[in-house]
């Protein structure tokens, strides 16, 4: 049985192993050439794995891009859990997270674009929308952070998304999705993006 457990460990490390250096050749691809240097064929090539391999990982294109850009929060959440937003109410530290996102996904735009469609025309499963407020409830519910060398309260529990202060955050969490597609229109600014989600964010986090 020992045998057995140690043969299913090996085999997952394995896939995840595979899995995470086609999301790296993928992104790789995307940073030299656009979603359109992202062809199926050319990752797999590149990843050194089966076309058919490939599409057991990520059945489509769009599912692809979703895996890259994923790759992107998972950066944002790293860099808010060694440097906490420090901002005194809720809407200050939300807005904070909203901004790192972001500016990561601006560092490549035709993926963010392509991801900022997908959700919209649900042309592929993503957790973003739910990993974005689960991230915000969280900086929101915590508090600011306390001075170094002070106890850091406990992370609050894994939040009650019917509860009408969770459905608030997620409102901020939907804000700026649409402030994100007007920015890669053109129709918007950093700047613009940034003060009109302080303007919604304020009214909305209130309560928390």
């Amino acid at each position: 049985m020992a045998v057995q457990q140690a043969a299913i460990g090996m085999r997952s490390r394995s896939q995840n192993q595979r899995r995470k250096r086609i999301v790296q050749t993928a992104a790789a691809l995307a940073l030299r050439g656009g979603v359109e240097a992202m062809q199926m064929r050319a990752v797999a090539e590149r990843a050194g794995v089966a076309l058919g391999t490939l599409y057991r990982y990520f059945p489509s294109k769009m599912d692809l891009v979703v895996a890259v850009v994923t790759e992107e929060l998972d950066l944002v959440e790293t860099s808010i859990s060694r440097r906490p937003p420090t901002a005194e109410t809720a809407a200050g530290r939300a807005v904070d997270v909203l901004m790192r996102a972001t500016r990561g996904l601006m560092r490549e735009p035709e993926l963010a674009d392509a991801l900022v469609r997908s959700l919209i025309m649900a042309e592929a499963k993503t957790e973003l929308g739910v990993r974005i407020t689960d991230l915000l409830w969280r900086v929101a519910t915590r508090g600011p952070e306390p001075p170094d060398g002070a106890e850091q309260s406990e992370d609050p529990q894994a939040p009650d998304r019917d509860d009408p202060a969770y459905i608030r955050v997620a409102s901020l969490a939907s804000v700026w999705i649409f402030e994100l597609l007007e920015l890669l229109k053109g129709d918007r600014d950093l700047d613009e993006v940034q003060r009109r989600l302080e303007v919604a964010a304020e009214p909305l986090l209130a309560h928390c």
